[in-house]
């Protein structure tokens, strides 16, 4: 009759579900953290470690709910912070909101107006505060649901009354310094924006515009002519541009040549009947005639060197206005004519040239791309006065043909400036600003010495940062706006210099701004702080460009937050981790204001990762219906799931996110998740303060297996160090697939299901399994987050609340193994994959279901057997068969399979056991059926039932 010998095999156990069922279960792990304050908790447990690792967050815009880009932002700094909390650092994280600029008065103005309309400055300022509140509120809660941990109900905002009088006092340090200057520069211009852009608020798109060829004919065409030592008669002498801005025309007061090019006199197309000589750049004859429609090969008349030609005067082509020829180092014969229409008012070229022959700006366009009222009529009484720029164009081609002056006309598509926010073209436009010098107190030079002690990951940041502040103009950082922070300074007006006492005026209003936020600007009155000097100054109503506020975070925040100083650790170290676009963002801005400040960077690190694209590469956009929101995934899959997809992407490219990706990172977890299942399981009844087994007193393999944790927690700290968190993942999964699933806890069930409770060997493998668990929950606690924390509470032992209050674990072994030892375990598991194959070819064949069905024979030379020796008796467990023979090989036996050992050749054969089989572990052995008591198991079983235990010492 059979016994039921259930009772005595210890079957694994434990309250860590199998479905991770994440959705349901992130937000009580939340709502728990929240109850607790677990990010008070963290910095209270790390306050007094010896070394401090700032995270500064890069604010995101207060305007809308967070998109896939921001979760991959979020989720890459949370990683970054979790895990230099378990390398032993400090890692406060304080988040933080852009909250001033257009996008906020724009969404302002469609519920209430402009300034002036329903509400006044004062108010409407309000109603933009409220706004940014509203939409740093709705964004909370979705980086909260990512798991981020951090100070999200202290953070800092932009628009804070403190941190609005420190961008005054960073101001009036930078004033302090000499980096601020006031002129009339061309400078970005957007007309939705109805103001100043900064070069990092430009982004280049596509545009199609008419492309036309104007000639300006000579005041004096004998005299032009006979330069080029010709005699021009009665024809008409002109030197034609090349444009594909007909709206600068208006403003057109001089044209610029080459000095050093040399330049041709052609016979051009005839104008009512009167011959036509055209100057031209050499180089470029025959593009011009072609476009010109010039028959054969065009007639050159004579040569002279651009110099030659300074002081021409010109008629203008349709104003009575005559304008000269400048030489200008900005003009090429690469295309066009050699010859460039010139207007200080809409170019850095022509405006640099234009101030070197003392021509100054007219001024003819207003702030939303109109020509303003006083814009002058043309010869033939056309009229542009009021009319927007961009529709003026077609005007103005038409009149240039009237007039007989159009000598060539296209439309041509070319990369053209926009606006990053509206996505419109913009324009250069000459209005008096406040700029940071780049070049009057060596900023240029400062900050780009300062990139080169500068951390960048990847390594191309460097590059990339450095060629974009070498080239860059000053920064323009005024902007006329309301919601913004005043460029508070008090100028002449007579001179409209800033008052000698700028700086110490500036502290004076910092303090009022502290008090009462940026309205105390515009409620001052000047003879406050001016006295009897207040009628001779004005107050500067510019607000300061948007990048100058979170620019200057490094001092609003990282210098001024207690949490987030050095105090008396002995490294300190801050990291900046944004898009790769803010090379010409924050990265710079906040680059550019300190080393203005301070002459060094804000930062020691700084990482960037890429965009989110489909399968396809393709941008995520809704109008390609391509779009994945990080709430959907958060809904359907989890937190932890979008975690994982972010961390096994190379954030160094872009990021391809799709539902199939989504499922593999799906099993992907699912792996992770049942390995840690299986570990608990099997750890039912552990209890390490008793039955920890030391790890040079465990059995062979469960040495073998911690080393195998040790090694790969190191390669994991060493990933996280460098931030390769694909690294980390692909490690863990790998670990959890390879060394342990396919091979130690495959191999290890026999010994916890079968022997005693209490025995030696049951012991080692928990043992080893409780230190691989303590190790493996530290590993996936920056990843995967809400499943680390799930995992900790239910490990076994006295231990903390989370396992963020923990470093990495030290109770792995940190024996490297001799090279007998690391050849021993390469040699055996090379020999163990070619039992598999020929196991695996059993089961094909159908001889055998499972791999206990069969015997092992391992034929091998002395020296092989002789290693193996000593192990003999255990090494079915190894090869999880019922029995394994070692034999002296006498040449190649009948159906072995080669394993090509380094010296040694090694053959594996097997056959299909004909022993009954044990009901309790399943093997078959020729013992069972032996014994009366127990007549269905074997020998060691009932040893394992009935006496003191079988005794294991390798497998």
């Amino acid at each position: 009759m059979t016994q039921d010998y259930k009772n005595t095999i210890n079957l694994p156990q434990t309250e860590f579900p199998m479905r991770g069922d994440l959705p349901k279960r992130e937000p009580k792990w939340l709502a728990d953290w929240q109850q607790v304050g677990r990010y008070a908790q963290i910095q209270e447990r790390a306050a007094n470690r010896d070394k401090v690792f700032v995270l500064h967050d890069g604010p995101p815009y207060a305007n809308g709910a967070i998109h896939l880009g921001h979760a991959v932002n979020k989720v890459l700094k949370d990683v970054v912070v979790k895990s230099r909390l378990l390398a032993g650092f400090r890692a406060p994280y304080v988040p933080g909101w852009d909250c001033h600029g257009l996008p906020i008065e724009v969404a302002v103005e469609k519920k209430f107006g402009r300034v002036g309309d329903k509400l006044d400055a004062a108010a409407f300022r309000q109603k933009c505060r409220e706004y940014a509140q509203q939409q740093i509120d709705l964004q909370r809660t979705d980086f909260k649901r990512l798991g981020v941990l951090g100070d999200w109900e202290n953070p800092y905002r932009t628009m804070d009354f403190k941190y609005e009088a420190d961008m005054v006092r960073a101001l009036a340090k930078i004033v302090g310094n000499g980096h601020v200057v006031r002129g009339a520069k061309p400078v970005y211009w957007c007309f939705d924006c109805g103001s100043a852009l900064a070069e990092a608020e430009i982004e280049y798109a596509d545009k199609v515009s008419p492309a036309v060829d104007v000639a300006y004919d000579a005041v004096d065409a004998k005299a032009l002519a006979q330069t080029f030592g010709v005699d021009a008669g009665d024809a008409i002498v002109a030197i034609p541009i090349w444009t594909t801005t007909p709206w600068t025309l208006p403003e057109s007061q001089a044209v610029s040549l080459g000095g050093e090019l040399e330049y041709a006199l052609i016979e051009g197309p005839s104008r009512d009947g009167h011959r036509v000589l055209l100057v031209v750049a050499s180089a470029l004859v025959e593009k011009v005639a072609h476009r010109y429609g010039i028959d054969g090969e065009a007639k050159v008349l004579g040569h002279v060197a651009g110099q030659s030609l300074e002081g021409v005067l010109l008629k203008h082509p349709f104003y009575a206005r005559e304008v000269p020829v400048l030489i200008g180092d900005h003009v090429s014969a690469e295309d066009g004519t050699g010859a460039v229409h010139t207007s200080p008012d809409h170019g850095v070229e022509d405006f640099v040239v234009s101030r070197k022959y003392g021509i100054e700006t007219l001024n003819y366009t207003e702030a939303r791309g109109t020509y303003r009222a006083d814009t002058p009529v043309a010869l033939d009484g056309t009229v542009i006065a009021g009319k927007h720029l961009w529709k003026a164009n077609d005007e103005i081609v038409e009149l240039l043909r009237r007039r007989g002056v159009l000598l060539a006309f296209a439309k041509i598509e070319h990369s053209y400036p926009h606006c990053w926010r509206h996505k419109t073209p913009v324009i250069f436009r000459t209005t008096p600003q406040w700029f940071i010098s780049m070049e009057k107190e060596g900023l240029c030079n400062t900050a780009l010495d300062a990139i080169k002690h500068v951390r960048w990951v990847p390594s191309w940041g460097e590059e990339r940062i450095a060629g974009m502040v070498g080239d860059r103009p000053d920064w323009c950082i005024s902007r006329q706006r309301t919601w913004g922070v005043p460029i508070a300074l008090f100028i002449h007006k007579g001179t409209q210099e800033p008052h000698p006492d700028s700086v110490a005026l500036l502290e004076q209003v910092a303090k009022r701004v502290e008090q009462g936020g940026i309205d105390a600007w515009y409620a001052l009155d000047a003879a406050e702080l001016l006295g009897d000097q207040a009628k001779d100054y004005e107050k500067v109503l510019d607000v300061l460009d948007v990048w100058f506020d979170s620019g200057v975070s490094h001092f609003a925040v990282v210098g001024q937050r207690p949490e987030l100083q050095q105090g008396k650790a002995s490294s300190y170290h801050v990291m900046y981790l944004e898009g790769s676009d803010q090379h010409r963002g924050w990265f710079q801005s906040s680059l550019l204001t300190s080393s203005a400040m301070f002459a060094k960077a804000p930062y020691n690190d700084v990482l960037t990762h890429g965009f989110t694209v489909d399968a396809q590469g393709r941008k995520m956009s809704k109008s390609l219906g391509n779009g994945i929101e990080p709430q959907d995934i958060m809904k359907n899959l989890g937190a932890d799931i979008l975690r994982l997809w972010i961390c096994s992407t190379d954030y160094r490219n872009e990021m391809s996110l799709s539902d199939e990706i989504l499922k593999r990172v799906s099993d992907t977890y699912r792996r992770i998740r049942n390995t840690a299942r299986f570990l608990l399981g099997n750890l039912d009844g552990f209890d390490p303060a008793k039955h920890l087994v030391p790890v040079e007193q465990s059995l062979l393999l469960d040495q073998w297996a911690v080393q195998q944790a040790y090694d790969t927690q190191q390669a994991v700290m060493a990933a996280y160090d460098r931030y390769d968190f694909p690294e980390i993942v692909q490690r863990v999964q790998n670990y959890c697939t390879n060394e342990l699933g396919a091979l130690y806890l495959d191999i290890t069930k026999d010994r916890l299901y079968t022997m005693p409770t209490e025995s030696h060997g049951r012991r080692s493998a928990q043992s080893a399994m409780y230190r691989i668990a303590e190790a493996l929950v530290r590993w996936l606690a920056p990843v995967l987050t809400f499943t680390a924390e799930e995992i900790w509470q239910h490990l076994p032992g006295e231990r903390s609340e989370s396992v963020l209050f923990e470093t990495w674990y030290d109770g792995l072994s940190s024996t490297q193994g001799s090279p007998e030892q690391r050849r021993y375990w390469a040699d055996l598991l090379a020999i163990r994959d070619t039992a598999s194959r020929v196991l695996e070819g059993m089961r094909k064949g159908e001889q055998i279901g499972a791999s206990l069905e069969a015997k092992l024979a391992i034929h091998a030379d002395p020296a092989i057997v002789a290693r193996y020796q000593p192990t003999a008796s255990e090494l079915r467990f190894f090869f999880i068969t019922s029995d394994v023979r070692l034999d002296l090989a006498g040449g190649q036996p009948a159906d072995a399979v080669l394993t090509e050992l380094e010296g040694a050749d090694v053959w594996v054969s097997a056959t299909v056991s004909d022993a009954a089989k044990c009901v309790r572990c399943w093997h078959r052995r020729d013992d069972v059926g032996t014994h009366a008591n127990h007549p269905e198991l074997c020998d060691r079983c009932i040893s394992n039932v009935d006496g003191p235990g079988e005794d294991r010492r390798w497998f």
